[in-house]
């Protein structure tokens, strides 16, 4: 939304917006929705089973397809091709190993010219996203490519944990819906072509949470979704507080890294199964958990290689790496080889064709999060996963370790009323236990800032 327009939205009484957003909402569901979407979703679930080989052969024909179209129909990839061509190259397009490593600034830099010369931009879906680090990126899909990530998102998250589309859901996400400024609720939207609440994640304040939890009683939510900050800080001012909150079918967390801590706090808040999901606008990857807490890849989205951080070759199956993707949904706007900016392990076959729920879907072992998410050491290693610092037994709400020089840290914190100096010695030790001999500084602050976009960064590395 446009600056202008947002303010006149912000200004404008709480009904009126509801009914601006579920004008847009209904926008949306014609993009998204159609009347083969309860095909595509049979189908998606029917693929579920297949074999190992079945997968290898269907993603096979469909990245063939995917490339010849990017490197003779796509300007950006189509001119690279004629170049390497022009210097005696003759490397087949066919294998993906022959394919240049996509950066994100690259993509930002020529995103139209990753548009397919045969499409119409003007007819096609636009996202735009500010991205993690406030960066903005604009993405292109056809309807046919907006249907069908939709229907995996209804097979692969709703079906699998008894929700559909039909619920009343809840959002906490990166939208300004009302105005940063605003001291009194309503904090959110009803979009009621979607059944969605729409709640703001900027103004989480202990003192708003029972407006929040009223709010989803009002409008009967059934399930709610939103970035595993939001649902963590919302979950610990009803647990510290006592309330009394609805209990959800099942708590689904997107868009950044889900700490053990925080999922164990959303579960008792709301007494449901909390579920990660994993993806990024760009559809070139995504993956889901199932009832057991595997994390499986859905195959039709794209192929992940799992790179050295310092090589373009393969790390071992169970092995971290940094994540490139070919996106394989989205043939108009075709990311070959992106480097989505995390990093983490493909499971071995046999731990794939082992989870209890069934399903043969391929499995991503770990996910740890952006590239730059990680504290380096003055001998070199890269330490990540730094979440059980802060594990539930300090009275803090939530916390940010930045890391701008290889010999200290900063934490910045947001305490409870019931934290000591000694909490802060327990911070301190634990960080230097897993960073060695580290200065680190505490800085207590009344709230961590956002990205752009809303998100939340627990570990952000400047070096």
């Amino acid at each position: 939304m446009k600056d202008w327009a947002l303010q006149v939205f912000h200004h404008l009484p709480a009904p009126a917006r509801s009914m601006a957003a579920s004008l847009r909402g209904l926008s949306l569901h014609r993009w998204r929705y159609g009347p083969e979407t309860e095909r595509l979703v049979a189908e998606a679930l029917d693929r579920e089973n297949w074999s190992t080989e079945r997968w290898r052969v269907w993603q096979d024909e469909r990245l063939a397809y995917v490339l010849h179209r990017a490197a003779t129909r796509v300007p950006y990839y189509r001119e690279h091709w004629l170049q390497r061509r022009r210097e005696g190259d003759r490397s087949s397009w066919e294998a993906l190993e022959n394919w240049p490593i996509l950066k994100k600034d690259v993509l930002r830099e020529n995103q139209r010219a990753f548009v397919a010369d045969d499409c119409n931009i003007r007819r096609m879906y636009h996202e735009h996203t500010s991205g993690t680090t406030g960066k903005p990126l604009d993405l292109w899909w056809s309807r046919e490519t907006v249907r069908s990530w939709y229907a995996l998102f209804e097979a692969r998250v709703r079906t699998w944990h008894s929700v559909n589309r039909q619920d009343n859901w809840a959002i906490l996400g990166g939208q300004l819906v009302t105005s940063f400024h605003q001291s009194h609720p309503p904090f959110w939207v009803w979009n009621a072509a979607s059944r969605q609440l729409y709640m703001s994640s900027y103004h989480l304040s202990p003192n708003y949470i029972p407006a929040y939890l009223e709010a989803l009683r009002h409008y009967r939510v059934v399930y709610i979704l939103g970035y595993p900050s939001a649902l963590h800080a919302l979950a610990q001012a009803i647990l510290e507080k006592g309330l009394d909150a609805s209990p959800m079918r099942v708590a689904i967390s997107n868009a950044e890294p889900l700490y053990q801590h925080q999922r164990k706090s959303i579960a008792e808040a709301f007494q449901c199964p909390v579920i990660d999901t994993y993806g990024m606008s760009e559809i070139a990857c995504a993956a889901s958990e199932c009832c057991e807490g595997t994390m499986h890849v859905w195959p039709e989205v794209g192929v992940i290689e799992a790179l050295h951080n310092c090589a373009e070759e393969p790390v071992p199956l169970g092995q971290t790496g940094r994540f490139v993707c070919t996106g394989l949904l989205n043939s108009d706007m075709p990311l070959i080889r992106y480097e989505v900016g995390d990093h983490g392990a493909l499971a071995p076959q046999d731990e794939t064709l082992s989870c209890a729920c069934g399903r043969t879907l391929p499995v991503l072992q770990k996910v740890e999060g952006r590239l730059d998410d990680v504290i380096l050491t003055k001998d070199g290693r890269r330490v990540g996963r730094l979440d059980p610092v802060f594990k539930s037994d300090l009275p803090i709400r939530e916390a940010q370790i930045i890391q701008e020089s290889l010999d200290s840290i900063r934490v910045r914190f947001v305490p409870t009323p019931a934290y000591t100096w000694r909490d802060g010695k327990t911070i301190e030790q634990r960080l230097q236990d897993r960073v060695g001999d580290m200065k680190i500084v505490l800085e207590q602050v009344e709230s961590i800032p956002r990205t752009a976009n809303g998100k939340f960064r627990a570990v952000i590395c400047n070096l």
